[in-house]
């Protein structure tokens, strides 16, 4: 059975390969669920090369967004410089061509679980704790990381707009993952200044 992200998601990039249209347009389209499916769209160009210019803005997009949704606001707003922000057409294709890759692997893994515990508040605001935080990782200046809390980013706004609160458990096991893997990296980066003389000696 095709997800309401996948049907959402497809239609949104179709109009925007028609017209292209403002976040802020998105936005007003989506109400409540354009926090998922604005969050989603935001995301998915890092798991591709992403065009010059577009890292700072979709990142500060999705940290606004999942920020709002941690003080459990339920309609998104967007700063106007950032609600004016386009993608361009080529890039709506590649985006749609890989839609089609990471549904296949969505509509295995999701489905709507644990409903009391995906709707309630608390979630709510847990997930755009978990998002911001994962989107402050994505846009960290670490070189080749961006894929992985995209991953997190995705299964989370997935999960919200699905109601899969087993797939939320899940997600918020990977952040926890995610963030020691950060922090492993950071950590590795300020011991190399006093590890380097002892590897030449």
């Amino acid at each position: 059975m095709p997800l309401r992200f996948s049907q959402d998601i497809k239609s949104l990039l179709e109009k925007l390969a028609e017209q292209p249209l403002t976040l802020g347009d998105i936005l007003a389209e989506t109400s409540e669920r354009g926090f998922s499916l604005v969050i989603s769209l935001l995301v998915l160009p890092f798991l591709l090369p992403a065009p010059p210019g577009l890292t700072g803005p979709l990142g500060t997009a999705c940290i606004i967004l999942a920020g709002q949704m941690a003080l459990g606001r339920r309609s998104p707003w967007l700063p106007k410089r950032i609600a004016k922000v386009k993608f361009p057409n080529w890039f709506v294709l590649k985006l749609l061509q890989l839609l089609k890759k990471v549904t296949r692997v969505l509509e295995k893994i999701t489905r709507p679980r644990l409903s009391n515990l995906a709707r309630s508040p608390q979630a709510w605001r847990l997930n755009g704790i978990c998002i911001a935080w994962l989107s402050v990782l994505l846009i960290s200046p670490i070189p080749f990381t961006n894929p992985i809390p995209t991953v997190g980013i995705l299964l989370l706004a997935v999960a919200t707009l699905e109601a899969d609160g087993l797939l939320m458990c899940i997600s918020y096991g990977l952040t926890m993952l995610i963030s020691l893997f950060f922090g492993f990296i950071l950590y590795a980066i300020w011991q190399a200044p006093s590890l380097l003389p002892s590897l030449f000696k």
